[in-house]
């Protein structure tokens, strides 16, 4: 006004311009220096506005000069405080522009913009308008865009609060403490740098202010419970969500009254959340339980990572990659979506959702439901199975061993809250140990006392699953004779009470090396399964070993293979187990003209093989007009025939050899 010049000044929301208090430029900046400390005309209304200085403006940004609305932007409000501007609203609470507005009042805001606007470009004081995409708020529920309006809310003093909840994070007992470690500094942080909190909210439910107000006299009044009297009006607002869940750790025990819930169960052990609520909730029940029973909520609190898409992506409607858990439990079931999620997952870090992999635990149940149906088929009607220690035999012993060292392993894990390395080692016990190894040396011991092992093992071994999968593990604990109730509600496991044999264990470890070892020499000179074979096994020393007769007869049941105490005459095969070296004569594994005449025959065909994929992958033609999967794909064709062609070649000399020693 002083000087005559114009400011040009950028806004999104014109119809605000009735609030204005101030025009604000960068103290530094040299095209406006001259003018601070004058005014300038508002043209919304005429009035005149103080040009100040300060360096939160960006000399930057459009024109870097500003006006400042404190009662309809936080910025501006923040700015008011500093310099003490008034800090007037120009409009009602449902929208709409207040008398401050002129011939606008009444007028609803995006109304009230569009004549403003028309009536700023027939004054010539509209400079230009651009599209400008920038982030509007917008209310969930109804789509309207959220107008910042200054409004009285009730705010808690958080410094007292947040200083006393940080002094007690420096006594061991009293502490919080955080699975990782590093989200206590994230915790912490947030309280050292704390902000009053506004906890009223406009909703239409949740926990109602407890406040009242005079009608007559304006008297303000706080309880839990109504004043005397006619005149008084309670406070419409709602707390803050995140105030009313805070409570929860006692307010579920009946505080304020000292129950017996609240005297045997608080603090509680342990908060299972992820690290996006740490500052709203964790915090939040931390001070509150603090205040309200000078102690801390929970002992120690495990945050978990957040589950992603397969390709790392946070899950969102924009994108549309989410997972809705009810389609996969209604597909797969609860409980492979559960052990999928337990098991793949570390505490503070996230997963990544893949299908594969809960059709992998689906698997892994299936399994178990299977195993289970064994057993109970092994389980004579209206009998009692108990474990007899006298008559353990080799696999026996080697199997309930092996269960005592997976429940160690496993409570171990769990009480660091490394669930996901606890779930993989029941699972490798489960399905290897216990599915792919006992249950097939039971076959060849049908004693009540290996139905008894049968049994017991499987109980415990659900047991360990229950926290897992709960549903299929109940269905089949009401299944099994000797149980009482839901699995939920019975005891974890003990483990087997009976003396160990460290020397049978160790042989045990040997027989399933050499099953595996005879099945893939069997498989490989194309020999039945049951077919008989004679090998020897040999320490490191050159020796050969022996088995106790218990090992010899779970070997012999399990691939029909005696244990020699020489080395085989002639020639022949050997494979290495650890330290040891498991050998066959040549000549029981294959009938020597047979396989040779099939070797000969095979090696005509792969030799066809490879000269073809030679061929082809040396044309230019080929590989350079080829789709590229197409010619990888014969690239490894190549290698598959001659790898094949290198170990008929070496099974032919094998035979040859055998001939000219006879």
């Amino acid at each position: 006004q002083e000087t005559g010049q114009e400011l040009v000044i950028a806004t999104t929301r014109p119809e605000t311009m009735f609030a204005d208090q101030a025009i604000f430029v960068h103290p530094d900046d040299e095209r406006y220096k001259d003018i601070v400390g004058l005014h300038a005309i508002n043209p919304a209304n005429g009035q005149a506005l103080p040009i100040m200085a300060d360096d939160y403006i960006d000399m930057s940004f459009g024109t870097a000069v500003m006006k400042c609305t404190p009662a309809h932007d936080p910025n501006d409000f923040a700015l008011a405080k500093k310099y003490g501007l008034d800090m007037p609203i120009c409009m009602n609470d449902d929208g709409t522009m207040n008398e401050m507005c002129g011939k606008y009042a009444g007028m609803d805001r995006f109304e009230c913009r569009k004549e403003l606007v028309r009536d700023f470009e027939a004054a010539g004081v509209v400079d230009h308008i651009d599209e400008h995409l920038h982030q509007v708020g917008h209310s969930e529920r109804t789509g309207v865009i959220v107008e910042p309006y200054l409004s009285k809310q009730w705010f808690v003093k958080m410094k007292p609060l947040a200083q006393a909840v940080l002094k007690n994070q420096q006594i061991p007992d009293q502490k919080i403490s955080f699975v990782p470690e590093r989200f206590e500094h994230t915790f912490t942080q947030w309280l050292e740098n704390i902000e009053d909190w506004c906890i009223s909210r406009q909703l239409w439910w949740g926990h109602r202010i407890p406040a009242w107000t005079n009608e007559k006299t304006g008297e303000l009044y706080v309880g839990t419970s109504a004043p005397e009297g006619s005149d008084w009006k309670q406070d419409e607002d709602v707390l803050d969500t995140w105030f009313s869940s805070a409570l929860w750790p006692f307010s579920t025990f009946g505080w304020p009254d000292m129950t017996a819930d609240l005297a045997r169960y608080y603090p509680t052990d342990t908060l299972v959340t992820g690290y996006d609520i740490i500052f709203f909730w964790v915090a939040r029940m931390a001070f509150q339980a603090r205040y309200c029973t000078d102690n801390r909520p929970f002992r120690d609190v495990l945050i978990h990572g957040l589950i992603r898409d397969k390709q790392g992506r946070k899950m969102s409607k924009s994108l549309g990659n989410g997972v809705d858990p009810m389609d996969v439990i209604a597909e797969k079931g609860a409980d492979a979506l559960r052990f999928f999620l337990t098991t793949n997952s570390a505490p503070g870090m996230d997963l990544r959702y893949d299908e594969t992999k809960v059709d992998a635990a689906w698997n892994f149940i299936n399994k178990i439901w299977n195993a289970s149906r064994y057993v109970l088929m092994q389980l004579e009607p209206e009998t009692e199975y108990a474990i007899d220690p006298a008559s353990l035999s080799a696999s026996d012993q080697w199997i309930m061993d092996r269960f005592n060292r997976v429940l160690a392993e496993v409570e171990k894990n769990m009480d660091s809250f490394e669930f996901g390395i606890a779930g993989n080692a029941v699972q490798d016990f489960v399905w290897n140990d216990f599915c792919s190894w006992y249950i097939e040396l039971s076959k060849t011991d049908k004693s009540r006392n290996t139905s008894a092992v049968l049994l017991e093992v499987l109980k415990k071994s659900l047991l360990l699953l229950s926290p897992y999968m709960p549903f299929v593990t109940d269905t089949i604990w009401e299944a099994l004779p000797s149980t009482e109730g839901s699995i939920n509600v019975a005891q974890w496991p003990e483990p087997f009470d009976f003396v160990s044999d460290p020397q049978l264990e160790k042989e045990m470890d040997l027989v399933i090396q050499i099953v595996q070892a005879v099945r893939e020499l069997k498989s490989e000179y194309r020999m039945k399964p049951s077919a008989p074979i004679v090998i020897t096994v040999t320490d490191e020393t050159g020796e050969p070993v022996t088995l106790s007769q218990k090992a010899a007869t779970a070997l012999e049941g399990l691939c029909h293979a005696q244990l020699a105490d020489r080395k085989p005459e002639g020639e022949s095969v050997s494979r290495t187990l650890g330290t040891s070296v498991l050998s066959a004569a040549l000549s029981d594994l294959v009938n020597v003209e047979e396989e040779k005449a099939r070797l000969e025959k095979e090696v005509t065909r792969l030799q066809k093989e490879i000269l073809r994929g030679e061929k082809m992958l040396s044309n230019p033609g080929f590989t350079g007009k080829a789709p590229a999967s197409k010619v990888e794909a014969e690239k490894e064709k190549l290698v598959k025939y001659q790898t094949e062609f290198a170990l008929v070649n070496k099974q032919l000399n094998d035979i040859d050899k055998i001939q000219s020693k006879k």
